[in-house]
């Protein structure tokens, strides 16, 4: 049993989320006042941020959002369609991550814009909509979008292409974008309207298979491989039970879990080492995974957890410093919020 009152935290933490939704619907990562970067709408944290609305039945928000993704898409059909064509080969030439949530235009910098992933989670996302009766596609226009999307995962050669990843770092071949991208493109085959090459399914799950439990050459376990359990459901339940083993075993913290070992995002020892920023949505999403495997018990435990980082006020930061209650600036972050809701669904299965 918990202690949690379902109505009163989901209530809360929708709310939160609602203060981040921008007049075309697209989420902040976090508030606009933040000085971190963070008062703009990424790709990902969209797709993650939008899972509460959905969880909550509040279609409106949900389809507003993915319609706006859609239109950046559309904006920048040019560029996805000489990638297609074009292999690319410089960072610029790949569809970005953020953008400006009114203008809908790239935020360029030198950084990790380079991320297979969420181009998987939208089209993975969009497929699930279609399947489960609540379309997201507007006309033609956006259904030749997509179909360009999925051309282009597939013309980058996303199962051994490096990308930045989940985390925006190093470019490396990364497990949970390659998860991501095969999710999308089963999600569509079996949907069907859309043109999807089977080869780059095989290759992608040859490609994952031949990583696993590793989420790339340089890390062995990471936060990131949680997605390919939920909400991508890729792996079978041996491999998901070894990759949450090795989360536990290696990343789990007080506060929250580390993204993955010697992560210097927020790290209190100036060499970067032993003293790694604790992730709060980490925790909600083992407890989702945990019910997702049928584990409940662990699953309540791992919730009681989440909610034990909700800050004074109501909110939920992205990390908390290493041993510490001290949290960084990006609180509330939008996909911690949601991640939490996602968890009070599952968990006390209200859905």
């Amino acid at each position: 049993m918990s202690d949690i009152d379902f109505d009163v935290e989901v209530n809360r933490h929708l709310s939160n989320l609602r203060k981040l939704l921008t007049p075309k619907g697209l989420f902040l990562a976090s508030h606009n006042e933040v000085a971190t970067g963070y008062d703009k709408a990424w790709i990902r944290d969209n797709v993650y941020e939008a899972l509460a609305f959905e969880y909550a039945d509040e279609w409106d928000v949900v389809r507003k959002d993915y319609q706006t993704l859609l239109d950046i898409f559309d904006k920048h059909i040019d560029k996805i369609n000489w990638a297609v064509e074009q292999k690319p080969f410089e960072t610029w030439q790949f569809i970005h991550a953020r953008y400006n949530p009114e203008t809908l235009e790239e935020f360029w910098e030198s950084w990790g814009n380079k991320q297979h992933d969420a181009i998987g989670a939208v089209l993975f996302k969009l497929a699930e909509f279609e399947q489960n009766g609540h379309s997201i596609i507007r006309n033609n226009e956006d259904r030749k979008t997509i179909q360009t999307l999925i051309h282009y995962i597939c013309n980058v050669e996303y199962w051994h292409d490096a990308d930045n990843g989940m985390w925006e770092e190093a470019e490396e071949v990364h497990a949970s974008s390659i998860g991501a991208v095969v999710a999308g493109l089963k999600k569509w085959k079996e949907v069907g309207g859309m043109d999807v090459d089977d080869d780059a399914i095989y290759r992608g799950m040859n490609a994952l298979k031949g990583l696993l439990p590793r989420e790339s050459e340089s890390k062995f376990t990471d936060l990131a491989l949680l997605s390919l359990i939920y909400p991508y459901n890729v792996v079978e339940t041996e491999m998901a039970k070894e990759i949450v083993d090795n989360m536990e075993y290696h990343l789990e913290k007080e506060h929250g879990v580390l993204r993955y070992k010697f992560d210097r995002y927020y790290n209190k020892n100036e060499d970067g080492y032993s003293e790694e920023a604790e992730w709060c949505f980490g925790l909600s999403w083992l407890a989702i995974v945990h019910k997702k495997l049928g584990n409940d018990k662990k699953a309540l435990e791992y919730l009681n957890k989440a909610k034990s980082t909700v800050t004074k006020d109501g909110q939920i930061p992205e990390l908390y410093m290493s041993n510490s209650d001290e949290p960084n600036e990006n609180t509330p972050l939008g996909w911690s919020e949601s991640m939490y809701i996602v968890a009070l669904h599952e968990v006390l299965g209200k859905k």
